[in-house]
Parts: C-alpha cells; structure tokens; sequence
C-alpha cells in the first residue's frame, strides 16, 4: 500500500479548560515549546506521513500558521466544532482519501517510534490504536459510588494516535451522534464498524491536561557526539568552521567537506538521537552538491528548535598535519558560536597533530570529533 496517502489529523480546537492557561493549552509552552508544535514536530519528521490536518478552534488559525511556520510537510486547517465529536467529524469531511491518524494536540510527547507503528499496523490492518497496558486496577461502578468490580487482566488505557482507512472511520461516525457519549474514535469505530488492531507501547504519552503540567520541571541537558574524516586532494578548497583556510590542498566531498563543522552537526543530531548528517543530508541528493555546510548547520538548528532543545556548548578538536590551523582559532570559533547562537566562550575548538601516525599522520586527510551539550528550550 506504498501509494495510500497518510493524513496525520491533529484535534487543537479544545478550550482545555482545566489546563487554567487563560488561551487554548496548545499554546502553552512545555519546555519553552508550544505544546501544539512539539506535537505536530513529531509527525513531520515522520516520512511516511503525507500531510497535515490542523483542527482549530474560532479565530486560531492565523496563531497556529505563525507557530507551525517552519513545518516542513503540507498542513491544512479545518474549523472544529462545539464537541470533540464535531471536530474530528469536519476534519474527516475535509479529506478525500487514504488512512487518517487521528491524534490529540494536548499529547506533545508521543514517539516518532509509535507513530512509525501506527503507520505500519493501519496500511496492513485497516485500523490501529495507540495502547499502553494499564498499572491502576479499574473500578466499574454504578455510575455513583457503588463498586461492582475491579481489575486490569485484558484491559489497556487508549492513547492516540488512532488510526483508520477513511472511508471506515467516515461510514461509523456518519452512524454515531455527539450524544452517543463516546471519548474516543476507537469507540464509535467499534461501535458502528468493527474490531480495532492495538498497537501496544511502553510509553504513557501522556496528555498535557492541568496546570502543573506546563513548564514546572526545570530544562534537562543532553550530551552527543559527533566524528568526521575527509581525505585531502588537489584542485579544492579548505574549509573549516565555515572559513576558508589558505593551503595547496583541500577536502573532498559531495559538499564543501568542512570536517569541523560535520563533526559539529552530528554531535548536535546525536545529543537529540536524531540520528547524522548523512541520513539527513544524502551524498546522493544533487542539491547538497558542493553546499556549504554552514547552510546545513543552520537547517540541523531549525530542526533542534522544532524538536524543542538548543546548544549551550561545544567542544570540538581538529586532527591535521598541515596547515598550522592555530592562527584561524579566532576567527573559526566566532564564525561558528555566531551559527550556534552562543557566546564565543561556550565554543571551544583545539587544534592538534597526529605525529606522523595513521591517515591524518601521513597528511592523506583531516579528522574533527566534536562534542555538545544541550538543554530543553
């Protein structure tokens, strides 16, 4: 099912009223991030979603196109409803055909990973839901205060996102109505439809709900590291940190091959586990041919930014025989903290050789590794 189109449904129009935020709680920050844009980030760096369907609120719009700007996949918007039920209702009316993954805008915090199986599991099954096991035994009661059992054996706690072929979730909600009750998709689908496929996670992806949810735990850091190597040649320039250096030789590669500043990139990817360069930025792709990596350096901090974190120091070391780099410290080390946004003194770059030993030692190429720390925005 390679051509089946995915639309990834992401419900914002609720008033959240007991976030008590005083504004629709995707606009409150989580780590300094829009709840709505750590959300919608998540399925944009998701490849097998093919675009994006925003249900707002009354006079969101404008706001959401503001925060949503750098979003890199297609994204519409859809007016919601008074109920949830509305909203997902008009988003569904919206879309023509495919499989739709139906997500709230209040879980920031769901997995590249889960979302990827959902994917999977609705293209092969028809139908996928979210689910995580239950650690709270679940009372049924009277409706008031009367138990009338308890337990968790064959139960899981819905999540999101749910997923559905169109016409599937189309046919069950065109029988159900807001008064049915329902909290979720996955109950008018098997209400009026059929069977659900779980998908079962570790995680919680847990629903920004109260107060306290919002920005209370302090910024965690995270540490990555990142190694490059360019053989040498005639006939190219030498780049390093985004400066030219003067030298008979130059690197090879498919961009401008400034080592430093891969090793930099990489670092960076790695301290957000958003895997390389290279995965990113193909040697096959002809648009990154002899690109300046700078260019991509400022891509890889767009993509920090949406994933919610930012550099607060780098560390790196260039291994190289000739040309003696130390006079361009200076120079490399402002060029590169004006890149990264930060101070010249939380940029630390060394030079060094390697005596004569191994490739770098035998003047057959340069070597950088590199190592950041970041911090939640």
């Amino acid at each position: 099912m390679k051509n089946v189109k995915v639309t990834a449904i992401i419900a914002c129009a609720g008033t959240g009223s007991r976030a008590k935020q005083n504004q629709n709680k995707i606009f409150s920050l989580i780590g300094g991030v829009p709840v709505v844009l750590k959300t919608v980030s998540a399925f944009d760096r998701v490849k097998r979603i093919d675009e994006i369907l925003i249900v707002h609120g009354e006079n969101e719009d404008a706001k959401l196109k503001e925060i949503l700007v750098e979003i890199k996949k297609p994204v519409s918007y859809v007016l919601g409803g008074k109920t949830r039920f509305e909203s997902i209702k008009n988003a569904l009316n919206a879309i023509d055909d495919g499989v739709v993954l139906i997500h709230d805008g209040a879980r920031p915090f769901i997995k590249e990973s889960d979302i990827e199986s959902c994917v999977k599991t609705v293209l092969s099954c028809g139908s996928a839901v979210l689910a995580t096991t239950l650690t709270d035994t679940v009372l049924e009661t009277d409706g008031k205060d009367v138990i009338y059992s308890s337990g968790r054996k064959d139960k899981l706690s819905a999540l999101t996102p749910q997923c559905f072929n169109l016409i599937d979730i189309k046919n069950a909600y065109a029988h159900a109505n807001a008064e049915d009750g329902f909290t979720d998709d996955a109950g008018i689908y098997t209400a009026y439809y059929g069977k659900c496929k779980a998908v079962i996670t570790e995680d919680k992806c847990k629903k920004v709900t109260y107060a306290e949810d919002f920005d209370t735990n302090p910024p965690y850091t995270k540490c990555g590291t990142g190694f490059d190597l360019h053989k040498l040649v005639e006939g190219r320039k030498l780049i390093l940190g985004g400066i030219e250096i003067p030298s008979d030789k130059g690197l090879l590669g498919h961009s401008d091959a400034d080592v430093l500043t891969h090793a930099i990139m990489d670092a960076i990817l790695s301290s957000a586990s958003m895997r390389d360069i290279g995965y990113h930025f193909s040697d096959k792709d002809k648009k990154f041919k002899d690109i300046s990596s700078m260019i991509l350096l400022e891509e890889v901090m767009k993509m920090m930014k949406l994933k919610g974190l930012k550099p607060i120091h780098v560390s790196a070391v260039v291994m190289a025989e000739k040309p003696k780099l130390s006079p361009y410290r200076d120079i490399i080390t402002e060029n590169l903290a004006k890149a990264l946004g930060l101070p010249t003194e939380s940029v630390g770059i060394t030079f060094t050789t390697l005596e004569g030993i191994g490739t770098v030692g035998r003047e057959e190429g340069i070597a950088s590794q590199a190592y950041v720390l970041t911090k939640e925005l």
